[in-house]
């Protein structure tokens, strides 16, 4: 409204405004009282075990629903396949977990090429790994064709294990003219996930995808799962086939390494996956002590040379048993983020 000078404010307009007035000075006033000394880890929270024994008996809602719905996308398997063999990816995505729906396409199509599924939901993924089951699974391919096609065997090459991720992916890129339908299936649950959402992974996974002998099978859930990839790993490497196929499915594989919202996942948890993890493994990586320098392992016996030390180190790293830090003097330190108590505790259990 166009006031003038002179013109008197209508009391209804009056009336609003030190009502609106009195709202604010009340808000001010309540800031300048002393704030609540409550935290919420004060809360006592359920342990983690107790709590997932409890969902787990939680009886599942709709299951003749989703059985029906899974079993509608069947009639896509054949379209699917001739995507595939055209040299596409697939990428699902959509409401609920897709894991049952990729498995069974898998074990029902694709029966005649070689298939590795990939749990991209895992708390770690070894690319290096993954590459070097793709290279097997397609040799032992390539050896069943050649051997029902002349009746003999090829000859010894070296272990892929000991070869580097570049000759790998340079086998998985090998043309083969007199056979077009000859390809290896990577299927990845989540391929989105947190150990595969970092940009060196999904640059690994693109080349990977691209390879002439390589298809590629994958879920996402996440909503920002596309701002993982440019241009050219959407449309040239992964080649991606978009398909929405929700199945309202429960997480339950995805979800069960994740700690839930309402457990308590302090120090007695952390002992927990410590624990599990040191006694799975062989009793020298058990009693190496983690700060000691490779000179001093060596002296007691414990390893026998750097790569022995490195690879226990990185599964206590993968497993997050250990934390690198960059000393004052740019050294990498090693330190264990356990506190005193849970490391008693843990010795404790050991002994």
């Amino acid at each position: 409204m166009d006031l003038r000078v002179g013109e008197e404010v209508p009391m209804e307009e009056d009336d609003e405004f030190m009502l609106s007035r009195n709202y604010f000075l009340a808000k001010e006033g309540s800031t300048s009282r002393k704030k609540s000394a409550r935290k919420l880890s004060d809360i006592d929270l359920v342990d983690e075990q107790v709590l997932r024994m409890a969902v787990s008996v939680i009886k599942p809602k709709h299951e003749k629903e989703i059985e029906s719905l899974l079993k509608s996308y069947k009639d896509l398997y054949s379209k699917w396949l001739f995507e595939l063999r055209c040299g596409f990816g697939l990428l699902m995505h959509g409401f609920g977990s897709k894991k049952i729906l990729l498995e069974d396409f898998a074990s029902t199509t694709l029966t005649d090429y070689g298939v590795v599924v990939i749990n991209g939901y895992l708390p770690s993924v070894n690319i290096k790994q993954v590459v070097i089951t793709l290279a097997e699974v397609l040799s032992d391919q390539l050896k069943h064709k050649r051997k029902n096609s002349t009746g003999s065997k090829s000859g010894t090459q070296q272990p892929f294990s000991s070869q580097s991720i570049e000759d790998l992916l340079s086998f998985l890129n090998l043309q083969l003219p007199d056979d077009k339908d000859c390809f290896i299936c990577v299927v990845i649950h989540n391929i989105d996930g947190p150990s595969l959402r970092d940009s060196e992974s999904q640059q690994y996974l693109a080349r990977i995808a691209s390879c002439s002998l390589v298809r590629m099978v994958a879920s996402v859930d996440h909503v920002n799962a596309p701002l993982l990839w440019d241009k050219k790993m959407v449309h040239t490497q992964f080649n991606w086939c978009w398909y929405h196929v929700p199945t309202f499915a429960p997480y339950k594989f995805e979800g069960s390494f994740f700690p839930l919202v309402l457990a308590n996942c302090g120090n007695s948890q952390t002992t927990k996956t410590a624990l599990v993890v040191l006694q799975s493994l062989t009793p020298n990586a058990q009693s190496m002590p983690i700060n000691a320098l490779y000179t001093k392992c060596r002296e007691r016996f414990l390893v026998s040379n750097q790569v022995t030390l490195n690879s226990h180190l990185t599964e206590f790293k993968d497993h997050e048993l250990v934390k690198v830090g960059r000393h004052a003097d740019g050294q990498d330190c090693l330190h264990i983020p356990l506190p005193s108590e849970a490391l008693g505790q843990l010795l404790q259990e050991l002994g």
